[in-house]
């Protein structure tokens, strides 16, 4: 006995004579580029160019003899290596980097925990006269530089640190008004359920700013920390008003004492001092390329809320 099969056969669909046909597109079709794209592609590359031409020029003249280091060439004709060797020898750059780095660490430590916990206390507690403060905070922002100059010299004057590297960063233990901002915003789009939860389980207000504040804003600490530190691997004013010996200075004012020494009067050496800067660029770019990620998290999310 022979079985019925399961599954009837579909009849045929006629096509439609009626109906007209519509070509498929193929997916390897290109796409066109707009004069708009184009235009301002181009735009972006030549502000690349603009920006990275100077980097390129410093780094060119580095490899150049005395001779040559003014001639625009972006390829040396005859290029040495002998001015980094020399420049170990007729300035003390190892020191001077070592006391850049020693500020540089304890500026940017000092002025991420400090503006974090201020931060921290304006985003999470709720207590009469908070957004009148925090505005307090903010409008010290507004004061120049050269207003609180004098004043500030003479603290660290009476206190007997003048000539000394500490008014370089101890300053930084009080906080910063840009950081308090930056960081106030992020704690703000932390969920506050979370600390409350935490809250629940026994934490204390340590704890909670400890354990749980701090590793959810981790983008924003670390852009804190990279901007502090380009800060003070950077800063010239400073070093200018309280260093005094050659043995304390840091890398910008080590540079401004090369310049005086061997860009004028007649003493010209500038091959030196393009090896100077460049020797001490490197370490600011490498910290922008392990931080990078951190950092493009940290400014794109900051701010979301406030």
């Amino acid at each position: 006995m022979a079985s019925t099969p399961i599954l009837k056969p579909v009849p045929a669909v006629e096509p439609d004579p009626g109906r007209v046909p519509v070509p498929e597109l193929s997916r390897t079709r290109p796409k066109r580029r707009s004069p708009l794209k184009l235009l301002l592609w181009l735009a972006l590359l030549a502000a690349m160019a603009v920006f990275v031409y100077p980097l390129v020029w410093l780094v060119s003249a580095s490899f150049k003899p005395q001779s040559e280091v003014f001639d625009n060439r972006l390829f040396p004709q005859t290029p040495t290596l002998a001015n980094y060797v020399e420049i170990w020898n007729a300035a003390p750059l190892a020191l001077w980097m070592g006391n850049t780095v020693l500020v540089t660490v304890l500026a940017a430590v000092a002025v991420t925990l400090s503006s974090s916990m201020v931060a921290w206390g304006f985003a999470y507690y709720r207590f009469r006269g908070r957004n009148a403060l925090f505005f307090l905070v903010l409008a010290t922002m507004m004061l120049p530089g050269a207003v609180t100059l004098i004043p500030t010299f003479l603290i660290w004057n009476a206190l007997g640190q003048v000539g000394t590297l500490t008014p370089l960063w101890a300053g930084n233990l009080f906080g910063s008004a840009f950081y308090i901002f930056l960081l106030r915003q992020f704690f703000l789009g932390v969920p506050r359920q979370i600390f409350e939860a935490a809250r629940t389980d026994g934490a204390n207000d340590w704890q909670l700013f400890r354990h749980f504040a701090l590793p959810l804003c981790k983008p924003a600490l670390i852009v804190t920390l990279l901007f502090e530190a380009q800060a003070a691997w950077t800063d010239l004013m400073r070093p200018l008003i309280y260093l005094r010996d050659s043995s304390t200075f840091t890398v910008p004012r080590g540079l401004k004492a090369m310049v005086d020494q061997f860009g004028f009067a007649g003493n010209w050496h500038w091959e030196l001092i393009v090896t100077a800067s460049v020797i001490t660029t490197l370490p600011m770019i490498v910290m922008f390329f392990i931080g990078q990620r951190h950092f493009i998290e940290g400014v794109a999310t900051t701010g979301l809320k406030g």
